[in-house]
């Protein structure tokens, strides 16, 4: 496993995305580092093609020199998944955390939503164990914990 970045977070240069306007490169990278995280790292055999994708914004942070995808997420317009606008597939690679790029990445996405989908409240489907970090970004709990996949979650609101 790689090292984490250093304390000072990487210049990315971060890019939004309807799916029609993903080139099939950025759309493997995407793919790529989600499979990655999400059914590699957490050993979680799940579904990740989920045909929600088509529908969605992405929002990628890409190294400028190396090219490599060091984070992305989806946002999905309200009633696409819940009555509310969404984030999901928040992710980051992992020589790349501990420096703050989930944290930018999130901040983007709340304003992505906030601009795009005004007066909308915005809601997650988030790992249990990371309800600090979305708590930390003004969410708030809605739900009991459940299982989605083997891994235990729970819905947070952004109102």
């Amino acid at each position: 496993m790689n090292e984490p970045c250093s304390q000072i977070p990487p210049q990315l240069d971060w890019q939004w995305h309807e799916f029609t306007q993903l080139s099939s490169d950025q759309l493997y990278r995407i793919l790529r580092l989600r499979q990655q995280v999400f059914i590699i790292e957490q050993r979680c055999a799940y579904g990740d093609i989920d045909n929600l994708d088509q529908g969605a914004f992405h929002l990628c942070g890409t190294d400028p020199a190396s090219h490599c995808l060091q984070a992305c997420a989806r946002v999905l317009p309200p009633r696409a998944v819940f009555e509310e606008a969404s984030i999901g597939r928040v992710v980051t690679a992992t020589d790349s955390r501990s420096c703050g790029l989930g944290h930018e990445l999130m901040r983007r996405s709340v304003e992505f939503c906030r601009d795009r989908f005004t007066g909308t409240a915005i809601r997650i489907s988030a790992q249990t164990h990371l309800q600090p970090f979305y708590t930390s970004h003004g969410f708030e709990t809605v739900t009991t914990e459940h299982l989605i996949d083997g891994i235990l979650h729970v819905e947070m609101l952004l109102r």
